[in-house]
């Protein structure tokens, strides 16, 4: 009788050894991101040091070379080379899921991140909030930068100003049909800006960087990039626009058919968790999540957000882009 009370506990601990080294995630998992190299990183190392056995890799470009790369790689019912996407633009994600390039996924991590951050039919969720505004050279006295986006139109900044090519960032993109949806801005406001010397550059760090060497007084910029330069010692200063500030979701979004499904979705789930997000506050960012303490306050800036039609900017981002690239000669 005890030999095989014996043997009978013996095999309890090996199914439980089994099942708890079968429970162990490993593999890898591969992130497509628009996002700053350097916040990838620092959410890569932070990942594989809570999953060691888990491999993170990520392909990082702007957002307009990573939609033409998912597109190229979907043509004639071939599959995307990831497992999840992480843009800065949402309404790059109505045309992903009308596609049918999205896997349905809520993570448990969203009990903290507000219903209006993610998208009603569970396909992607917000990942973190980055918003525009106007940085400045240094040698630009703080109460001169324009605080305004009309400010922009003064001919005090004629050829001194530099913003990124919406066709090739996903932010700016997102910023300009915004803008171009407004009644109070419109194509005109773009035409003005033009004829005030605007110059376009092909991708956003290159455009803050512009800014930073002093090659432009000012820029159309976003929070965290220009927070990351200025932490690096660039002299250059950053602020919110005191009206119409535009915040957007970057959402985090699981591929359809991806090859590490499981992974992928531990991923998300540690990109939305607390300690995720508190990575990504360490790096300059701004989380989603309503317990994870920021420098930034969030309810200020949302009190004078713009409003943006989303389903708008879903049917007609294209005619908003093709309108910016006619007032531009592109």
């Amino acid at each position: 009788m005890k030999k095989t009370l014996a043997m009978i506990l013996a095999l309890v601990m090996v199914l439980a050894l089994s099942a708890a080294a079968f429970a162990e995630p490993s593999g890898k998992v591969m992130l497509y991101s628009s996002m700053q190299e350097a916040q990838l990183q620092a959410i890569e190392q932070a990942f594989e040091a809570k999953y060691p056995t888990v491999d993170m890799e990520y392909y990082y470009a702007g957002g307009g070379k990573l939609v033409t790369k998912m597109t190229t790689e979907a043509q004639d019912g071939g599959q995307i080379a990831s497992d999840l996407v992480w843009l800065g633009d949402p309404s790059d994600y109505e045309a992903f899921k009308a596609n049918g390039w999205l896997e349905p996924y809520v993570s448990p991590e969203t009990d903290h991140i507000a219903k209006e951050y993610m998208d009603p039919d569970g396909y992607y969720t917000a990942g973190r909030l980055v918003t525009m505004g106007i940085a400045w050279f240094i040698g630009v006295e703080e109460e001169d930068a324009p605080k305004t986006w009309n400010d922009l139109l003064d001919p005090k900044w004629y050829n001194q100003i530099i913003m990124t090519d919406p066709s090739q960032a996903s932010t700016t993109k997102y910023w300009m049909a915004a803008m171009m949806q407004s009644p109070k801005y419109g194509p005109d406001y773009f035409q003005a800006l033009k004829d005030n010397g605007v110059e376009l550059e092909s991708g956003t760090t290159a455009t803050h960087n512009r800014v930073a060497d002093a090659s432009y007084q000012v820029g159309i910029c976003l929070d965290y990039v220009s927070a990351n330069l200025i932490a690096e010692g660039s002299p250059m200063m950053f602020h919110y626009t005191t009206e119409d500030v535009i915040t957007m979701t970057s959402p985090v979004a699981l591929i359809k058919g991806c090859a590490n499904e499981e992974n992928g979705k531990l991923l998300m789930d540690f990109i939305l968790s607390k300690e995720g997000q508190e990575v990504l506050v360490a790096n300059n960012l701004v989380s989603v999540r309503d317990d994870v303490e920021m420098q930034v306050d969030t309810s200020a800036i949302a009190a004078i957000n713009m409003e943006v039609d989303y389903n708008d900017l879903g049917e007609n981002l294209q005619t908003y882009l093709d309108t910016f690239n006619k007032i531009f000669d592109k």
